[in-house]
């Protein structure tokens, strides 16, 4: 899925946030597939996004950084000192990071709200926090099935909380196909309506007067 642009109504890349484990016991399968999973985010033209930590989301990083791909980091910390003493993130393989200031927690919600799309893979408490701002923003949630954590109680977790929000939440264990349903919700949800804003939109802004 190439870059969102036209001349008459430029947008841009969807972003996909790659949500998981920072650490913990991490399988050989699961840090395979969940670098697999950021290299066809790469090829596909998309941007990836995550915490800017290590663990699930760094190998997703790692993945697209082969292909080439574009890759922001959302930190918790409040400069390049803090990211890498502090909260000893990884630099390696992301074209920016974004500096929050806000912590581990406090960031979850510019990390999510980044992103057009949402994926889980494995996943402890930080990211059964980022899964319910997603799901209580109405995000469009992607679960990589079989990477353990609390992916493996998605579906359960929505039948307890038994709200509402609009989100729509797709499962599968292969990255190409998750990426495929996650595509396809895309077009016929969310780019149709940013289509029509750029319509009443100046792509070089307004300056104030």
């Amino acid at each position: 899925m190439a870059k969102n642009n036209s001349n008459k109504f430029p947008f841009p890349s969807m972003t996909v946030g790659m949500m998981g484990s920072a650490g913990g016991e991490l399988s050989k399968d699961t840090l395979q597939r969940v670098r697999c999973l950021g290299s066809c985010i790469a090829r596909r033209g998309h941007v990836l996004i995550t915490g800017a930590c290590p663990g699930l989301p760094h190998e997703a990083v790692k993945g697209a950084a082969e292909e080439k791909g574009v890759v922001v980091g959302i930190s918790p910390a409040l400069n390049l000192e803090e990211h890498v003493i502090k909260y000893h993130c990884p630099t390696r393989g992301y074209d920016a990071i974004i500096y929050t200031g806000s912590g581990l927690m406090g960031r979850e919600i510019e990390n999510i709200r980044s992103c057009d799309v949402v994926i889980f893979a494995g996943g402890r408490s930080g990211t059964l926090g980022e899964f319910a701002i997603a799901y209580d923003e109405g995000k469009v949630i992607g679960v990589l099935e079989e990477t353990g954590g609390i992916t493996e109680h998605i579906d359960d977790i929505v039948n307890m909380v038994n709200k509402d929000t609009g989100a729509i939440v797709c499962y599968d264990s292969d990255p190409e196909k998750l990426l495929d349903k996650l595509e396809n919700i895309y077009k016929e949800s969310i780019l149709p309506y940013n289509l029509k804003l750029m319509k009443r939109h100046d792509p070089d802004g307004v300056i104030d007067s």
